[in-house]
Parts: C-alpha cells; structure tokens; sequence
C-alpha cells in the first residue's frame, strides 16, 4: 500500500509540474527574466501550492503518525544558518541557469534531452560532493 501511495503521490506531482509548465525551461527563466520579458504566470502555481499545502501541514504538525502509519518527520529546526543560506544559494543560482529544478528534471528525464541528462548528472554529482562532506563533518565531531 505504501508503494502504491508513493506511485501516486509521485505520479499527480510530476504532472502538476508538467500542466503548470515547470518543467518548461523557457518558462522558468521568463518567471525569472524581472529586467526583460518577465512571465508572472509561474508566481500563481506557487502561490496556488502555498495555499493548497496550509491545511495539510496544519493537520500534519497534530499528529505523530501518518494516514499510514509512518512516524511523522516534519522539521523541527526553524532558525537560518550557513548550510540553509548556502544550500538555497546554490539552488537558485542552479535553477537561473538551467532554467530547471529537480523535480521537473526527473519528470521529463525520459524525454532524452541532453540538456536534462547533463543537469541530472550534475545534480547526483553535486549529491556526492555534500554526502562526502557530510560524512568528513560527522567524522570530526
């Protein structure tokens, strides 16, 4: 049941992304283009997410299980620090240059552009570099 329920879950997240258009590069970097032609149309798709995730996340902070029985794993650290700052630093300047961001990058994986599978490749690359670095911190403490 869990699997199904991560099949589904994946599968009406990946086609929001695709009937919103993030998985359309030209239109992320139009949202993000605010000196040229800029496309507002990708601010309504996250404000329409913002509100849609209000009640669930509301609901979820009550409780200790999940509808399936999972422990409940919602962040419990509120305060900004460097790995937060740099983290969204670096995914933001990744996502102005590509025009991509993870989720819709493996939402048309399939399509076989080059462009996907080198940001793909760069993204696991860049996973390993902060698993290492993870690992290298954890051993000096």
């Amino acid at each position: 049941m869990r699997k199904l329920t991560a099949f589904i879950a994946g599968l009406l997240f990946g086609l929001g992304l695709l009937l919103a258009g993030m998985a359309n590069p030209k239109k992320v970097l139009g949202f993000l283009d605010l000196a040229g032609t800029w496309d507002p149309s990708l601010a309504l798709v996250m404000i329409g997410a913002i509100g849609t995730a209000i009640a669930p996340l509301a609901w979820a902070r009550q409780r200790t299980h999940s509808v399936l029985g999972n422990p409940m794993q919602l962040p419990a650290k509120r305060e900004l620090d460097r790995r937060l700052i740099g983290g969204s630093l670096v995914f933001g300047i990744g996502w102005g240059i590509a025009g991509i961001c993870p989720g819709p990058a493996v939402a048309i994986l399939l399509t076989g552009h080059w462009q996907i599978l080198v940001f793909m490749g760069a993204m696991l690359a860049g996973m390993l570099v902060f698993n290492a670095l993870e690992n290298r911190q954890g051993q000096r403490t």
